[in-house]
């Protein structure tokens, strides 16, 4: 049968050897090394394929196994190709054991949002209407994801209009999937920080060399090979580090990526890991922006949730000293209480300065926005004060008795409920001292 099915293959597909082999493609980066790979699992996918047409053809079925293989049907607008995750559900389960695997997370979000992206105000199909690109990219919806997600261009950029020059100390934070087809030649997503200067649709993504601090990240849908390369050019379009490195990945469920600069400092995390600490990455009195590119060879790359914030939380000295401390950066699944687990950080530093201040009782409050009904949204600030609560309680050691919690829901907004990071800052969780 595989003997069939490769002399079929052989006389359909005979412009796929070819175009692997192109002189011209093989001088792209990562190509060579990558394109061997490629051709065999494209080989064997089409050995499988046509196998399986040859039973077809000759009447062997086994109607269990084509059941077990068949794909579900996406619904309408749903991107297809891509394994989602089931919907959360609205309870606290599995956050526990979240929290566990990132018990080593030391990111902690900024502590204002200034820039915010789920692209629920674009229509699905649509290009986002807040930003701008010179290849395209459309809105579209995920299997078994409550967000929208931005499909970037398969080649070219992409780039939020309302995000123009960032400060030299700032958080980023994004969700990340790709589609189960996406190869590991070219690149995967590629995040930008060029001079704002330079931040237009003629920044070249491939091959330039202006002032810059860039990431690759590079997954693959399955097995080991995922990698991410890192990449600075100075002032004087001198390449001062590129190297790559193994990348952990989680397929079919949002992978968080978080961004963390200091100064010259910048740290990126991929979910629970740590995969970059470049020390000397950008140069102090730049001016740098962000953008978002593709060269992919194949598949798909999806971007969502994107949040930008600035200022240190001074946990500390406000709730201590001042006696009340906000916090923006302990996330919840969507209209659920369960936190998500790069919370981590933002939660250690909290039982932490409980722990040095034995004597401190605290409240702890929940807030929403205003989407959904006023009721609905009361009873869920409320229990996610209880699951804030619960893990400082179970996972951190501190006496349950010392926390008491409440919801005010979306009755006290800290900004209007007009923009997506409006809403950002009303979701937010408040420690007062009592």
């Amino acid at each position: 049968m595989k003997a069939i099915a490769a002399l079929l293959l052989l006389l359909a597909t005979g412009p796929l050897f070819a175009q692997t082999i192109d002189p011209k493609e093989a001088a792209r980066d990562k190509v060579t090394d990558r394109t061997n790979n490629a051709i065999d699992r494209g080989i064997d996918r089409a050995l499988d394929r046509a196998e399986q047409g040859l039973k077809k053809l000759f009447g062997k079925k086994d109607k269990n196994k084509e059941a077990a293989q068949k794909p579900a049907e996406p619904a309408p607008a749903v991107a297809a190709g891509v394994a989602g995750a089931a919907a959360a559900p609205a309870v606290a389960a599995g956050t526990a054991g979240a929290l566990k695997a990132y018990s080593k997370f030391d990111f902690v979000a900024g502590e204002q949002v200034v820039a915010f992206e789920d692209f629920l105000q674009d229509a699905v199909g649509d290009f986002p209407a807040r930003w701008n690109t010179n290849a395209g990219g459309e809105v579209v919806r995920i299997d078994g994801q409550p967000a929208p997600w931005l499909k970037l261009p398969g080649r070219g950029l992409v780039y939020p209009e309302f995000v123009q020059a960032l400060p030299e100390n700032f958080t980023m934070e994004f969700d990340m999937m790709i589609s189960d087809d996406l190869s590991n030649n070219m690149s995967g997503l590629r995040v930008h920080f060029p001079l704002m200067a330079q931040r237009t649709l003629q920044f070249d993504a491939n091959f330039g060399s202006e002032p810059q601090v860039g990431f690759d990240l590079h997954p693959v849908p399955v097995g080991e090979g995922s990698t991410s390369h890192t990449w600075v050019f100075g002032a004087g379009q001198q390449k001062l580090l590129e190297n790559t490195v193994p990348l952990a990945w989680k397929q079919g469920v949002p992978n968080r990526v978080s961004i963390w600069r200091q100064k010259t400092r910048v740290r990126l995390y991929v979910n629970e890991a740590k995969v970059w600490d470049l020390p000397r990455a950008f140069e102090p009195n730049l001016r740098y922006s962000m953008l978002l590119s593709a060269d992919l060879f194949g598949g798909a790359v999806f971007f969502s949730n994107l949040r930008i914030a600035v200022g240190a939380p001074d946990t500390r000295n406000k709730l201590i000293s001042e006696g009340r401390f906000v916090t923006r950066g302990i996330l919840f699944d969507v209209n659920a209480d369960r936190i998500k687990p790069e919370s981590y950080g933002v939660l250690k530093e909290i039982a932490a300065v409980l722990k040095d201040n034995a004597g401190v009782q605290v409240q702890i409050v929940g807030h929403t926005d205003s989407d959904g009904e006023d009721a609905r949204n009361l009873e869920l600030s409320k229990r996610r004060a209880e699951a804030v609560k619960a893990a400082l309680a179970g996972e951190f050691g501190i006496a349950a008795e010392r926390l008491s919690t409440d919801g005010k829901g979306e009755s006290q907004p800290a900004e209007p409920n007009t923009t997506p990071q409006g809403k950002a800052n009303n979701r937010r969780v408040e420690f007062i001292r009592r």
